[in-house]
């Protein structure tokens, strides 16, 4: 497959990518080696001239009549989202949520070790989740410089995690990854991804409500005063 350096890719193609990393490395599991642009596209939920413009920010991938290779498109992809090494990240908060991140084991197969666990509880600190022992918060500085994390992870209560996004900046993470239900102030130069499970529950909650054909509780808009109906 030919080489060629990738241009600058838009953010959210950059997240399209993702989810076809997501889809191609099934494929492998599953023994395939080739697959079309159009099921490559419908597994990932877009359309195949969406893919194609996708793709296009790798160079050539492809080959007509024969679709792509499924190992050297995932290695592409890999290359290009930054998977080719692993990246350290820390975990703030070890509540259900936290605890459930700390232990899934795919993150390790796309690229992500989680080399610190923090919590303020006493009852949670010093206890051993997804194999690593959870560290006080008042250590996070310390675990951050010990491990050479890069990526930061809160799962904190709201009123907590803009403290704690201050801390992970102020000793050089840059990357930050958000589950509180609170929007998080950066300086520049720092990236937040913020994951509100409420919003997306509440977005599905109203296109299930559609497909029912209820229709949806919004207020009448009152014509304005002097205005002729």
């Amino acid at each position: 497959m030919p080489q060629s350096r990738p241009r600058i890719i838009p953010e959210a193609t950059v997240a399209r990518l993702a989810v076809y990393l997501r889809v191609l490395a099934g494929l492998a599991d599953g023994g395939r080696s080739h697959v079309s642009s159009g099921e490559l596209a419908s597994a990932a939920g877009v359309n195949p001239a969406g893919l194609r413009k996708d793709l296009s920010y790798l160079g050539p991938c492809g080959v007509r009549g024969v679709g792509y290779s499924v190992s050297g498109l995932r290695d592409r992809l890999t290359d290009a989202l930054g998977g080719e090494r692993s990246r350290p990240c820390v975990l703030i908060g070890i509540g259900r949520l936290g605890s459930a991140l700390a232990d899934y084991a795919g993150f390790a197969s796309r690229g992500f070790e989680f080399v610190g666990l923090l919590d303020t509880d006493p009852a949670t600190v010093g206890h051993r989740v997804g194999g690593l022992q959870v560290r006080p918060v008042q250590e996070l500085e310390a675990v951050v410089a010990e491990t050479h994390a890069t990526i930061g992870v809160i799962t904190t209560p709201a009123e907590v995690a803009q403290s704690v996004c201050d801390r992970l900046v102020s000793v050089g993470v840059r990357s930050i990854l958000n589950f509180a239900p609170v929007a998080l102030t950066v300086p520049a130069g720092v990236d937040v991804r913020k994951v509100d499970l409420s919003v997306e529950l509440q977005v599905l909650a109203f296109l299930d409500q559609q497909r029912d054909g209820t229709p949806p509780l919004l207020a009448p808009v009152r014509p304005a005063q002097g205005v002729a109906r």
